[in-house]
């Protein structure tokens, strides 16, 4: 009769610590963001997954052999009461020279293990190849004399050395790439855009940066010119915009009455909208694309211009306010579209507000946008042409009738195009410090001049 309990006792004594085993299990070590670069005091953020908990986790970093300690921390041992279904647990470590003053400037590595709370007490580690940066950068600007409008656009170019691998110009919270200066090495510079919403004091500076955190930072020369931009009051009634509300509204199906759809697309539809414009502007080019002033649709009618506020109302009620980031343009219905310059198309759909749009992308992160089309002539990769037929006027989108909505924008931010369309400009503020050949060969003839939109005609007479 005792033969079954020994048997038993035999299976208990075998078969427990064979269960806890097969219950063990390894951490699941992330860091996120992944680290790269270590400077004086870099953040590391440390993801732990492991349903019976972290008994022990240690930080280190190693380098010429030797192991630098950064962090360590234990928790109550357990073995044979395991835990289950523990949340994750996260921690942030310090790490760089403070904490380790004997590292130097080169490679390391950074090491994080952890030891799970469970029978086994499997230990895990997680290795990062990582550069100890802890120069810092430095950045000189241009000796230039900057004249710069609101919604306008400009180019800066300066010198970073050091320990940097950004730079670029920043304008109040707004950033802007840098791009190598063809034929000067060494030298970077950023085009840049002044939003038309700023105040005329947003401070504008220079700067290089690494991953580590160090940044430097300086101005330079400039002077902002303000301006004034219209207004306008648009009544609903005055639209159809049953037909743009369901011309646009073909899956959404958006809740509300009519003008309560309206308002919806032209307010939340707009914003996502346009951060798929700005979107684009990863997709631009490192390099110069377009040559000479962009050309404008000639001959045709200017509805509407750059930074309009729009006031839209019902039944006498303001129902939005929106602002019209562009120039339309109207000439008969159908009528061919040029493209504004030389490019590559990045863009030929359909987007919302915008209907039929296009942009075309001219390098260093300017882009042109052509929207309301009826029809395409240009696919995405199609290498474009200074006044090639890209498509056709027509009323899609966010259109009350047949019309070219078009814009320019500057790393994302819509800029004013007037600049854009006087060749004086283009030469004096952007090609004389980019291509200087290409600056010298800036012609255009009167009659170009004659015919373009009454708003680009008077952009000589604004410039500064």
């Amino acid at each position: 009769m005792k033969l079954p309990f020994i048997i038993v006792g035999a299976l208990l004594i075998v078969g427990v610590p064979a269960a806890l085993l097969l219950l063990s299990t390894g951490t699941n070590i992330g860091v996120d963001p992944p680290v790269k670069t270590i400077g004086f005091e870099t953040p590391v953020h440390i993801h732990l997954v492991n349903p019976h908990g972290v008994r022990s986790v240690s930080v280190t970093l190693e380098q010429d052999g030797k192991s630098y300690p950064l962090s360590s921390a234990t928790s109550p041992a357990r073995r044979l009461f395991i835990a289950r279904h523990l949340a994750p647990r996260d921690l942030t470590v310090k790490a760089g020279k403070q904490e380790a003053p004997a590292l130097h400037d080169g490679k390391a590595r950074l090491v994080v293990a952890a030891v799970s709370n469970d029978f086994r007490g499997e230990t895990v580690s997680k290795t990062l190849d990582v550069d100890v940066m802890t120069e810092a950068p430095h950045v000189v600007a241009d000796g230039v004399q900057h004249y710069i409008n609101q919604g306008g656009s400009e180019l800066a170019v300066f010198t970073p050395t050091g320990a940097w691998t950004q730079a670029g110009v920043k304008v109040g919270d707004y950033t802007f790439r840098s791009f190598p200066l063809p034929d000067h090495p060494g030298q970077y510079f950023s085009l840049f855009a002044f939003f038309w919403q700023l105040p005329v004091d947003t401070p504008i500076s220079v700067y290089a940066s690494n991953p580590s955190g160090a940044e430097a930072k300086t101005t330079f020369w400039y002077k902002v010119f303000p301006k004034k931009f219209r207004s306008s009051t648009i009544r609903l009634e005055s639209m159809n915009i049953g037909r743009i509300v369901n011309q646009i509204d073909t899956q959404h199906k958006i809740p509300g009455d009519l003008v309560q759809r309206f308002v919806y697309i032209n307010r939340e539809m707009r914003k996502a909208n346009n951060k798929t414009l700005s979107d684009l502007r990863l997709q631009s080019a490192p390099k110069l694309l377009w040559t000479g002033a962009f050309l404008p649709m000639v001959d045709s009618t200017v509805e509407s211009r750059f930074a309009d506020d729009r006031t839209y109302t019902w039944q006498g009620k303001k129902v939005d306010e929106e602002t019209h980031l562009g120039f339309d343009l109207a000439k008969v219905a159908h009528s061919p579209i040029p493209a504004s310059n030389d490019g590559k198309v990045i863009w030929a759909h359909d987007l919302g507000i915008y209907g039929n749009c296009v942009v075309i992308d001219h390098g260093y992160g300017l882009q042109s946008i052509y929207g309301h089309m009826s029809e395409f002539l240009v696919k995405p990769g199609d290498v474009v042409r200074k006044g090639q037929i890209i498509g056709k006027t027509g009323s899609t989108g966010l259109a009350g009738g047949d019309h070219l909505h078009f814009s320019m924008q500057l790393d994302g931010v819509e800029v004013n195009p007037v600049e854009w369309w006087d060749p004086h400009w283009v030469r004096d503020r952007i090609l004389s410090k980019l291509a200087p050949s290409d600056a010298a060969s800036v012609e255009e003839t009167s009659a170009r001049e004659k015919h373009r939109p009454a708003a680009s005609r008077r952009a000589r007479k604004h410039r500064r």
